[in-house]
């Protein structure tokens, strides 16, 4: 049996991840609390409603959602269907196949998802300028900055 003091040390591979891990779970929490706070939303919502303004017709299929946003099926079903809930986004079906279904942004989804991109902005940046500045993370954040 393996003791926490005898267990072999982590990979770089590993403690590399576990800081990235670390990072993206701090980012994360700050990026939801503050768009819920703020707007209303969270973060599946806002990365939704993103990837719909952002889509030539203001439409996805269900499926090409869920993946954009990470999400399986069922769970982007219940997200579209608050913002259709909330008034910010519908589902169509596909005129051509009955089967194919769409989530549609509406003009109020477009409008809370503009009030909102200017926060995310500003959490992400305090976000990771705070990461950066601790010694545990630092070279991280400073690794993700770079790669763009």
């Amino acid at each position: 049996m393996t003791t926490p003091s005898s267990a072999p040390p982590a990979s770089s591979d590993q403690a590399m991840w576990d800081r990235v891990l670390t990072l993206h779970a701090r980012v994360e929490r700050n990026l939801g609390q503050a768009l819920q706070r703020r707007h209303g939303i969270g973060l599946s919502e806002y990365r939704a409603l993103e990837d719909l303004s952002q889509a030539s017709d203001g439409e996805l299929r269900m499926q090409e959602l869920a993946d954009r946003v990470g999400l399986g099926q069922s769970s982007v079903t219940r997200l579209v269907g608050r913002l259709d809930a909330a008034g910010y986004a519908y589902k169509d079906l596909c005129p051509d196949d009955k089967r194919g279904v769409y989530a549609v942004i509406t003009e109020e989804g477009r409008q809370r998802y503009a009030a909102a991109r200017s926060t995310y902005a500003e959490v992400l940046s305090s976000a990771l300028n705070t990461a950066g500045a601790e010694p545990e993370l630092a070279r991280t954040v400073r690794s993700l900055r770079n790669a763009v």
